[in-house]
């Protein structure tokens, strides 16, 4: 589904026996390239980074990795898109480890997993959902698309991976956001209709291979047939789910990482027929960038002309993971699902004087009055929303934009996510530290920053900063020691790697 935030060294690819006979029923697709196809599965992937336009560009994410030891080089296909950026980085690297990974600059997602969320043409305005939405880089890339406004739904089957997504949206600091726990092939209608909508569907993948050696044996030890059967009706659920929530006029993407025409060509084509001349495949061209058709028979049976316009991404053409990607459009003549009703948000009870005294605290007054809506969804403290953030009332919010403010503890607490979210905009409390000490920090131990550090801060809670960039929150006690507050789920965020 998406990229690791952490990518291995580089290390011996699978046995080139076990790779063909995983895949040899793909051979007669690939002809005279069947050699550089494996050549390529068996060569470690290196990481792609893009940069947080929220808090740095491209040419300064790439500066300041220079500084680090670390060379990038900008990957072109991917120039424009709404993260501004997308950096190749050397084999070996592991983004998660550094400290402006912790601080939100930066998020690691292969270069080919970039492209579902371009394709979809994302404009501020738009309502969009993303079915299958964990572990969150493609959601974090549509919300910025968005402009981090107006409304986002992001959708997982599974609990467990949506605190996940949540981590990662909030380290990135995305605020137009909802996020909903629920079977996307049953998503229900009630949500209302999407302007876009992203189908990353969960796929046997193929693709990833390069990213995932050991891959090769299991796929090689079951029959074709099998590794997507279980697949299958899911796929083609989400898919059905997508068309009908889908606004006349709008636009979904599927996408997978799996290389199995039963799950791409063929879910598209069924999706064609069921809707009967209601949707159509888009042509796509990503300048730059080797791209193969989809295909238009398999197995013996011949299949729309039209999934010619799908793409498949082999890995040897340009150097990525394996991919598919199909461009639908939905008719302005087809039906539409009745718009949603809103959710209810409003503050608690004295919400008002807390935000107050936490604007007072750090000179955040101005920051939050711009452009925020501000919502009690827990006994824990308050989140921070896109003022025009409007997620429907069903199916019902794991959480709507950014927790940022811990209020259940003496005294209350900006968290981690806040933090990072506003405290570039911080006129009071905020102390800079040195390379040492910011990786002091990131590991949570204390330390005795100078006199000259702390001059403008009085003992309490202050804000940490690494070359203006927000870090989090720390205690400055009377006797000087700095408590670092940097929460412990993120501290293998340690010194740069």
């Amino acid at each position: 589904m998406s990229a690791d935030t952490t990518e291995a060294a580089a290390r011996p690819g699978a046995d080139r026996a076990t790779l063909a006979r995983a895949l040899d029923r793909y051979r007669p697709l690939l002809e005279a390239d069947w050699g550089r196809f494996l050549e390529a599965l068996q060569t470690p992937l290196a990481p792609c980074l893009w940069a947080n336009p929220t808090r740095i560009d491209g040419p300064g994410l790439a500066a300041l990795l220079a500084v680090e030891g670390i060379p990038s080089q900008p990957i072109p296909w991917l120039a424009g898109t709404a993260t501004g950026a997308a950096l190749r980085l050397p084999l070996g690297v592991r983004p998660g480890q550094c400290w402006w990974y912790c601080a939100g600059l930066a998020h690691a997602q292969e270069a080919v997993s970039q492209l579902p969320v371009r394709l979809l043409a994302v404009h501020p305005g738009q309502r969009v959902l993303d079915l299958c939405a964990a572990p969150g880089g493609k959601t974090a890339q549509l919300a910025l698309a968005l402009d981090n406004r107006g409304t986002l739904l992001a959708n997982d089957i599974f609990p467990e991976r949506i605190a996940a997504l949540q981590g990662n949206l909030d380290r990135l600091g995305i605020v137009n956001c909802t996020s909903t726990w629920c079977d996307g092939g049953n998503y229900p209608a009630a949500a209302g209709p999407f302007d876009r909508i992203l189908v990353d569907a969960p796929c046997s993948s193929e693709g990833t291979l390069r990213r995932n050696q050991s891959l090769a044996a299991r796929l090689a030890g079951r029959p074709p047939a099998e590794r997507s059967a279980r697949l299958l009706p899911r796929q083609r659920a989400l898919l059905r789910k997508a068309v009908q929530l889908c606004r006349p006029g709008g636009r979904i993407v599927y996408s997978t990482c799996t290389f199995a025409p039963e799950e791409n060509e063929l879910i598209v084509a069924e999706a064609l027929e069921q809707a009967a001349g209601q949707l159509r495949l888009l042509a796509v061209e990503v300048p730059g960038l080797m791209l193969a058709p989809g295909l238009t028979a398999w197995a013996g049976r011949s299949l729309d002309p039209s999934l010619a316009r799908c793409v498949r991404l082999w890995p040897h053409h340009n150097d990525t993971g394996g991919f598919f990607i199909a461009v639908l459009e939905k008719a302005t003549s087809a039906p539409a699902v009745a718009e949603a009703a809103p959710l209810t948000l409003a503050p608690g009870a004295g919400d008002d004087d807390q935000v107050a005294a936490l604007a007072a605290h750090y000179g955040l007054a101005a920051a939050l009055a711009s452009g925020y809506r501000i919502q009690r969804q827990t006994r824990r403290g308050l989140h921070l929303m896109a003022a025009d953030h409007c997620p429907p009332a069903a199916p019902p919010a794991q959480g709507s934009g950014l927790f940022f403010h811990r209020t259940n503890t003496r005294p209350p607490k900006l968290t981690t996510a806040g933090a990072l979210r506003l405290g570039a905009h911080a006129t009071r409390q905020c102390l800079d530290l040195d390379r040492v000490q910011r990786d002091a920090y990131l590991r949570r131990e204390q330390q005795t920053p100078t006199a000259a550090q702390t001059r403008d801060c009085h003992p309490g809670q202050v804000l940490v900063r690494y070359q203006g960039y927000p870090l989090g929150v720390a205690i400055l006690h009377r006797s000087g020691t700095l408590e670092s507050l940097f929460p412990r789920r993120w501290s293998g965020c340690a010194a740069g790697a």
